[in-house]
């Protein structure tokens, strides 16, 4: 067995403009062994991702039908959690987009892609399926990566809608150290709060309160992971909640769990079986270019 993660960010400011990071995962299992089920939480993220090997199957948690993915699909935000499978030679390349510039590129309403997907072959056509097909006849990283960038500087060049204030706010509001009011940004966007709230659901996906609140969450189940020893009254204050009860009201929505429930689900999941899940928590949301761990296959039997 073996597990590699590889996280990027960009340099470059076409790409940069419109592109947050890359994150690669890779996970290789004997046949004989169990697979184990990701439990994926809502997170503040749009992409696009390619399946290189195996395929990825996922299932909402109120439905029992399981849905196979594509070779590559680009999605939303989601504010409910789902069951992911991956398969025995998993193998994912995520692009994530930085906030409003996946509406900049498709200029699909990202309302149509909460809790969804879309075959990206729908959207860029034999492009796409280029990309998919040199991905598949290639075993190395750094070529793979290459041919994605290739395909995202031409894209990013026939962006189909200009930049908006709302974009820079939802960036904004990501990367925020300090709490801003709706009015404020509504007014730093040159927009009435109306405006500013129909514009933002467009252009991300979800409210304003609703991509604040999944951030918040993102923050303080991330930093349970990498500061496990942290009560959970110290993790709901370092991340903007009022109190625990406050942080554990996002939790039942977000996981449909109670924070230590929840804890216990993902001690068991994909990441922390191989044993870096920690170590991924750590550097997301940091400046750190990139990092690899090519030495996790020598060191899993």
């Amino acid at each position: 067995m073996g597990a590699m993660f590889w996280r990027g960010q960009f340099d470059k400011p076409t790409l940069h403009e419109f592109i947050l990071r890359y994150e690669v995962f890779r996970f290789e299992f004997e046949k004989d062994v169990c697979l184990p089920v990701k439990y994926y939480t809502p997170r503040p993220e749009h992409c696009l991702t390619f399946y290189v090997r195996d395929p990825q199957r996922a299932s909402f948690i109120d439905s029992p039908t399981i849905i196979t993915y594509p070779q590559s699909i680009i999605y939303g935000i989601q504010n409910i959690p789902i069951y992911r499978y991956g398969g025995h030679d998993f193998w994912a390349i995520k692009v994530v987009f930085q906030p409003g510039m996946l509406y900049r590129l498709t200029g699909i309403p990202l309302q149509e892609l909460t809790n969804t997907f879309i075959d990206a072959e729908a959207i860029w056509g034999q492009a796409i399926r280029d990309v998919c097909a040199r991905l598949n006849s290639s075993d190395d990283l750094a070529e793979m990566l290459q041919f994605i960038g290739e395909f995202l500087k031409r894209l990013v060049k026939t962006a189909r809608k200009n930049e908006s204030p709302v974009d820079k706010a939802g960036q904004y509001i990501l990367h925020q150290n300090q709490q801003i009011s709706l009015d404020q940004l509504a007014d730093q966007s040159c927009l009435s709060v109306r405006q500013f709230i129909r514009k933002f659901d467009e252009r991300m996906g979800v409210s304003p309160k609703t991509y604040d609140r999944i951030i918040r969450f993102d923050k303080a189940f991330r930093m349970k992971n990498k500061y496990p020893a942290l009560d959970w009254l110290s993790i709901a204050l370092a991340c903007g909640y009022y109190d625990y009860q406050h942080l554990a009201k996002d939790y039942k929505e977000f996981t449909h769990l109670t924070p230590a429930s929840f804890l216990e689900m993902e001690k068991a999941t994909t990441n922390s079986f191989f044993g870096f899940c920690e170590v991924y928590d750590r550097y997301v949301g940091t400046t750190d270019s990139s990092f690899f761990i090519p030495a996790l296959f020598d060191q899993i039997s």
